[in-house]
């Protein structure tokens, strides 16, 4: 063997073997409400690195993802911002019933413009003359909606307001209606409140007052990577990820699993 060859053949050793590692990774499609958009792409980078598979999301309302998913949309992951959407996916035997698990929890918050936004210091106010139009996600569908119109409903403040809610596709659009201006008051998760230096919490909705706000996540029985998508679930609920969820403000329900 000439002086050539040799690094031909490590070439062609290295090349065999990133083909290989790419013939083996696994493309996991994870169907995840749009709450969670940050937390997950952090938690998936670091999970990319270390597996080897590719994490891919599509984020919105978990009742359209739910519906996609219906509907035959290819998803290996569902993670809900609620237990209906979920329950509407295990009736039709939609999700391998043993990986379900509640993972996180989360709590509402009144948002105002950061700067000269509407003079709102309790839940009452929504319903006076300082807010014209209030931005929830679609309250009839969507789980941040749903949620925040169970709020009101205890606090006998829906019929107040109903009249100025401006109904968003999802979360992430009624907190970038009161962003813009559109709305002088919203009501979302403490989340996304977080990460929006155009908003500040007017109020923070007691847990004792506040809905049971339940995030699930499971196998979607359609899967095409069953065994990457149980690895990336049980992932989900080590303490490495855990550490992640907390610090974007979620509420962490259940104990760490051994990794």
């Amino acid at each position: 063997m000439n002086r050539w060859q040799v690094p031909f053949v490590w070439i062609v050793a290295a090349l065999i073997s990133i083909t290989t590692a790419t013939l083996s990774a696994a493309k996991i499609n994870v169907f995840a409400a749009a709450s969670l958009t940050e937390s997950l792409k952090e938690i998936a980078a670091a999970y990319e690195k270390q597996s080897g598979d590719k994490v891919v999301f599509n984020f919105g309302a978990s009742s359209f993802l739910a519906r996609q998913i219906e509907e035959g949309a290819p998803a290996d992951i569902f993670f809900s911002a609620d237990e209906a959407r979920m329950d509407g996916l295990d009736r039709k035997a939609l999700i391998v019933k043993e990986t379900r698990k509640s993972r996180l929890s989360n709590s509402l918050v009144i948002v105002v413009a950061s700067e000269e936004g509407a003079a709102v210091e309790t839940p009452k106010d929504l319903a006076t003359g300082k807010v014209k139009r209030l931005a929830l996600a679609e309250p009839r569908t969507v789980p941040a909606g749903i949620y925040a119109r169970e709020y009101l409903q205890g606090q006998n403040l829906w019929p107040g307001v109903e009249a100025k809610v401006i109904p968003t596709e999802n979360v992430r659009a009624a907190l970038a209606a009161v962003e813009a201006g559109n709305a002088q008051a919203g009501i979302v998760y403490k989340t996304d409140a977080n990460i929006s230096k155009k908003v500040k919490v007017a109020y923070e909705v007691p847990a004792k007052e506040g809905p049971a706000i339940s995030y699930p996540m499971a196998l979607v029985t359609e899967s095409k990577e069953p065994g990457a998508s149980r690895k990336f679930l049980n992932h989900l609920e080590s303490a490495e990820a855990g550490k992640v969820f907390e610090k974007f403000g979620f509420i962490v329900q259940n104990p760490a699993r051994a990794q």
